[in-house]
């Protein structure tokens, strides 16, 4: 007999959100070794609630039937059930849309916490361009602009408003300086987590409220070759076995690499949230 939402026991949700190509799979890959964990690379169910949300809204004329209680049941309930199957007691979510969503995950599950994944936006564009030009002959349809042109404009088109690079940064800065960061936003680099990766898991441990466990930084395991090919873009989600920083040179121009370099708010003394742990 398949076990109701009702009768279910407890289950806590977080969310993995943050900037592309800053180490959300890798994050996911380390956790889901835990075994009270199900993490996995970013999937359908923050669009399911986006596209959910606005049907509820002023849009469509029956909305005046459907009051903030339903809608925030139905909501909730749309996550929940996704995730009926799972026997983990904790589930974490990956999108980077979570970050612009920080109000209502405070409304469906007030005790949920957001791992937003950042790293310096240079190497970021860097690590888009090198997926682009190891696909050459396969253009990637992950990203809102022509895999064609020059690095010039694949960088512009990355980091517009509606860019894979841009929305995500927008994203960021409405959840790190929101009234919800507080106590619920925790921003973990990608140098930190792969230089000092059981640092950084025993503080995020102790902001999720989890017991530590003892992780395999060693043999790690991660398959999205199914996702990668359907994006026409192998070796995306791709992990290195064991978590090491990457020392190598960048292949962007200098000038555009230069031109993110001052926008990596959360090292900036002076631009620093108070209440939001930056690891």
């Amino acid at each position: 007999m398949t076990t109701s939402r009702s009768t279910a026991p407890h289950r806590r949700f977080h969310f993995i959100s943050g900037l592309p190509r800053s180490g959300s799979t890798l994050l996911a890959a380390i956790l889901q070794q835990n075994p009270r964990f199900t993490a996995g690379m970013s999937g359908p169910v923050a669009g399911l609630v986006t596209s959910l949300l606005h049907e509820m809204s002023g849009k469509n004329e029956f909305s005046v039937f459907i009051d903030n209680n339903q809608r925030t049941r139905m909501l909730r309930g749309l996550i929940e059930d996704f995730y009926a199957d799972v026997k983990t007691p904790v589930v974490f979510d990956t999108n980077r849309a979570w970050c612009s969503k920080l109000p209502l995950l405070a409304t469906l599950f007030p005790d949920s916490k957001v791992i937003a994944c950042v790293r310096n936006l240079s190497w970021i564009i860097d690590s888009v361009e090198r997926v682009v030009r190891q696909n050459a002959l396969e253009p990637s349809i992950i990203f809102n602009h022509q895999s064609g042109g020059t690095v010039y404009s694949r960088t512009n088109g990355l980091a517009g408003p509606d860019g894979l690079v841009g929305f995500a940064y927008d994203a960021l800065k409405d959840a790190y300086y929101g009234d919800q960061a507080e106590g619920r936003l925790i921003l973990v680099s990608y140098e930190n987590l792969t230089a000092q990766p059981e640092r950084t898991l025993s503080a995020l441990y102790g902001f999720l409220g989890e017991t530590p466990y003892r992780h395999d930084l060693n043999h790690l395991t991660f398959d999205a070759q199914a996702y990668d090919r359907r994006a026409n873009t192998p070796g995306l989600h791709n992990i290195r076995p064991a978590v090491r920083p990457l020392e190598r040179r960048t292949i962007l121009p200098p000038e555009l690499f230069q031109r993110f370099s001052r926008d990596s708010f959360w090292t900036d003394p002076q631009r620093m949230r108070a209440g939001v742990i930056v690891l």
